[in-house]
């Protein structure tokens, strides 16, 4: 069963530990490195949560909830970082948390949640696209805007 669950002091060794692929490691940066940018942007309402699989760390999202508008911050509500730790990609965990995180959304009455990413080989745009992303047509820092509807 997938949760999503606050970091804390006795799971940050745990869900900071969680890595991509090598391959995709240019697609999502690390939970330290994401982290630290929540830490560095307080202006973006970072929002994140260890995703687990029963009591195992298996992944990490991080989204700016409600943050007001301005320079650099896409929003109000903005998929930030989904990492899938490479040891448990390919099992619906990503798909299941994302699931998660759209019926909180919701239930606060959010009408739509933004991402983007970086496109290339191996790229997540399928697996947004199944979710019912679409691109709203913008680019920004070389990265395709998506949007989806809640």
């Amino acid at each position: 069963m997938i949760s999503l669950r606050e970091i804390t002091d006795e799971n940050t060794a745990a869900v900071t530990a969680l890595r991509v692929r090598p391959d995709q490691e240019r697609f999502v940066a690390s939970v330290a490195a994401s982290l630290e940018e929540a830490a560095r942007t307080p202006e973006g309402a970072p929002w994140y949560r260890a995703i687990y699989s029963d009591d195992e760390p298996v992944g990490f999202v991080m989204l700016s909830w409600n943050a007001p508008p301005g320079p650099g911050i896409t929003g109000p509500y903005f998929l930030w970082r989904l990492l899938i730790d490479e040891h448990h990609q390919g099992h619906g965990h990503g798909r299941a948390a994302l699931t998660l995180v759209i019926a909180l959304l919701r239930a606060e009455g959010v009408a739509e949640l933004i991402t983007s990413y970086v496109p290339g080989d191996g790229e997540p745009w399928p697996f947004y696209r199944s979710l019912g992303f679409e691109p709203t047509g913008e680019v920004e820092d070389g990265e395709i805007v998506l949007r989806l509807r809640l």
